[in-house]
């Protein structure tokens, strides 16, 4: 069966210079993120315009093409026609500024954490299950059944390090396999348990240098950074070592050099950074409590739409592992992602145009039941603008119920109808109640505003009903006012 993405992807490679223009191409769970070698290449303007694309972000360091929930078709797509390291072009040198370096770390952060999405987001899912058979009785507390269905569960968190490490060496092109294997140093028994009796009182020292007791199971930022040191490391290695012995003394001195300075020095600064970020993130929602949460419902979607929203992923899923639950940022998500499905809803009740609802009735499930909310976001609440208005509104109502209500989420899993039950707290029964009236408020506050604001509609005869995208962008387009 032919890829329905063929064409289009084409098309996107083309607006961004071409294949030889690319230097990789990774994808999220809606985007194509693409890092070109020369902006001045890339035609921004043809990319909005074609057809299945529904927005562009870009930046420094990344060209993000926002396709939606099909967005693997279209990776699949852009690997046909094949492969950025093998179609030359020079690489152009960047300048280095504080937004360059900052946009860079983000970069690093995004490219490396969204494969590993899907992971997590299995694994959350896997571990709330054994908790609602628990709960309900189904299984009794200590089965084996239970406790292999929370290993499975756990199993994503625990060797997140080696996740990390392996989707960082494509990152930063060095060797996954050398990647993996310094990640697994500091997951290896042996060396849990040394930390456990430094962390005992117990003197450790490597080659006379004292070990800082860490504990790097369910980490993300040590390995993510150790990764891209071991990208340099790798490189002076290769140039130092003779090729008659590259086989066997170029990884024994890789591994040799790069294990200690991340036992030493990486580790424990990457836990410090870590848990510093966490420590101001919740220091902030210790200060604020609702009102935090709130706030972060409001914003939550241009978060999304800067990229910016994944920042919180290793906040995220070190808190829930240090303490079980997160409530801050996940529970804000719950007003932001029904909020975009309501007023889509809205959108497709009260637009003439087929097309539109056909779109805005897709985006409302999405957001709605899976709590994808990105084609709800780029393909009905930014095109219209009211609607965005509107859901920024409810999200920070919906969120400040979150916040009175003490919500906080056992899981990392996008929320949604499907999801929800990663807010339920086997402690409060009273959650479930909280959790239903913040998803009922969302969608109905946003459906309500969304019709009050209005949205500026259209018409069949508009570009966007056009089957020619080329006719299209001839046009003018004429809206017509929808006020309630």
């Amino acid at each position: 069966m032919p890829n329905p993405y063929a064409e289009v992807s084409r098309a996107i490679v083309q607006s961004l210079g071409g294949m030889q223009n690319i230097e990789s191409v990774t994808h999220c769970m809606t985007r194509l993120r693409f890092v070109v070698k020369d902006r001045a290449q890339v035609d921004s303007a043809a990319l909005k315009a074609l057809p299945g694309v529904m927005g562009v972000v870009d930046n420094d360091t990344q060209c993000q093409v926002i396709i939606g929930n099909n967005v693997g078709k279209a990776y699949q797509a852009i690997l046909a026609l094949g492969t950025p390291e093998a179609s030359g072009g020079a690489v152009v040198k960047r300048k280095i500024t504080l937004r360059s370096i900052g946009a860079g770390i983000l970069d690093a952060l995004v490219g490396t954490m969204s494969p590993l999405i899907p992971a997590i987001i299995g694994g959350s899912m896997v571990k709330l299950l054994a908790m609602v058979l628990e709960m309900s009785g189904v299984l009794p507390k200590g089965s084996s059944t239970l406790t292999i269905l929370t290993v499975i569960g756990d199993g994503a968190f625990f060797f997140l390090p080696v996740m990390v490490a392996a989707s960082a060496s494509i990152k930063f092109k060095t060797n996954m396999s050398l990647a993996i294997a310094i990640a697994g140093v500091l997951l290896h028994p042996g060396f849990i348990d040394l930390m456990a009796k430094a962390a005992q009182g117990q003197a450790v020292d490597f080659a006379s240098i004292p070990v800082t007791p860490v504990k790097y199971t369910y980490t993300v930022i040590p390995a993510l950074v150790m990764t891209w040191i071991l990208s340099h490391i790798e490189r002076i290695v290769d140039r130092i070592t003779p090729a008659v012995t590259k086989n066997f003394l170029k990884p024994m001195l890789i591994v040799l050099i790069a294990a200690p300075i991340a036992i030493l020095l990486i580790g424990p600064l990457g836990i410090w950074i870590g848990s510093g970020i966490s420590a101001v993130v919740y220091t902030v929602h210790g200060y604020l409590g609702w009102l935090s949460v709130a706030i972060m419902g409001a914003i939550w979607p241009l978060l999304v739409m800067t990229g910016m929203h994944r920042v919180f992923t290793p906040t995220i899923i070190q808190t829930i592992a240090e303490s079980g639950k997160e409530g801050m940022v996940m529970p804000s998500e719950i007003g932001a992602n029904l909020s975009l499905g309501g007023s889509s809803l809205a959108v497709a009740f009260k637009t003439k145009n087929r097309e539109l609802r056909q779109t805005a009735l897709a985006a409302a499930a999405s957001a709605i039941v899976a709590g994808i909310s990105e084609p709800a976001l780029y393909g009905v609440a930014v095109r219209l603008k009211r609607p965005l208005v509107a859901c920024l509104i409810s999200g920070f109502i919906c969120g400040a119920v979150a916040g009175v209500g003490g919500l906080a989420s056992h899981s990392m899993a996008s929320p949604g109808l499907f999801t929800s039950v990663q807010f339920f707290d086997p402690a409060n029964p009273m959650s479930i109640v909280w959790v239903v009236a913040v998803m009922a408020l969302s969608v109905v506050l946003s459906f309500i505003l969304t019709l009050i604001l209005g949205f500026e509609d259209i018409p069949e005869s508009a570009p966007e009903a056009s089957a020619s995208p080329a006719k299209a962008e001839s046009i003018e387009p004429v809206k017509a006012a929808v006020h309630h």
